[in-house]
């Protein structure tokens, strides 16, 4: 449900094209991570250039990165390439609170990544981390932490408001056109693995589509909202959302395997 298979599913879900550079593998289900590989850097490097030098590739989204290693390698492969439009997703830690990036790895992407990113997508622990502050409470601070880490060298910077208290749930972004706030009804669902992911893959897709960057993430705000209202219960922990929910709104949930 999050990570490359969301990634893949919601590009499907609203018609763009998913190619993949793998750059961790997971062990985990609904319940947890158990174990994580993280493949060389020189392979991820063959593989961005097997993707790169094929397909006319239109947006480029960036998640869970691991080590220092693998974030200069990508870092190398987007300077080569330069792709039209970068959205990198700062995936930190899980949905259940496994740490995905290394300490080293967190002042590379910072340092690395973040001036070739046209768009980063933080939740607020993400946000905090990178800046070396403790996590917004209020929409105020979010702004704030927005404004610094575009000062860090990113172009746009949508901070997420998920974990704040409250019936609602803002984004905000802020990019050389201002300050621009997002919002939606906070949906009250257990079914949440890999909304992080989808989210920014939704914008990305949207992006690839040729859709303006507001309207890219006004859109994508919208399914993700959809897709939570539509989530479904599968396994025993956190549970993902529905990515085809316009193709297949009601699916047959299932509980350890067995249909309910």
């Amino acid at each position: 449900g999050a990570g490359i298979q969301a990634d893949l599913k919601t590009f499907s879900a609203l018609g763009a094209y998913g190619a993949s550079v793998i750059t961790a593998l997971t062990a985990q289900n609904t319940r947890g991570v158990t174990g994580i590989h993280t493949p060389p850097a020189s392979f991820v490097s063959a593989q961005m250039d097997a993707v790169f030098q094929d397909l006319d590739v239109d947006a480029v989204k960036l998640g869970m990165l691991a080590n220092a290693e693998v974030v200069r390698a990508v870092a190398a492969g987007l300077r080569t390439y330069k792709p039209r439009f970068v959205v990198l997703d700062t995936v930190m830690i899980s949905k259940s609170g496994h740490a995905l990036l290394l300490p080293d790895a967190v002042a590379a992407l910072r340092d690395e990544l973040l001036p070739l990113a046209d768009l980063i997508t933080p939740n607020l622990p993400e946000a905090a981390a990178l800046l070396g502050v403790e996590p917004a409470t209020d929409e105020s601070e979010m702004e704030q932490q927005a404004q610094a880490l575009r000062a860090l060298g990113a172009r746009n910077v949508l901070v997420k408001g998920g974990h704040l208290a409250g019936d609602l749930s803002p984004d905000w972004l802020v990019s050389a056109a201002g300050v621009q706030r997002f919002n939606a009804p906070r949906i009250a669902a257990h079914n949440t693995h890999g909304t992080g992911c989808t989210f920014s893959a939704a914008i990305t897709a949207n992006l690839a589509k040729g859709i303006a960057p507001f309207e890219a993430i006004s859109a994508a705000k919208r399914y993700i909202t959809r897709a939570l209202e539509a989530s479904y219960s599968i396994g025993e922990g956190h549970s993902p959302v529905n990515h085809f929910v316009d193709l297949w709104p009601n699916p047959v949930a299932t509980t350890q395997g067995e249909p309910s």
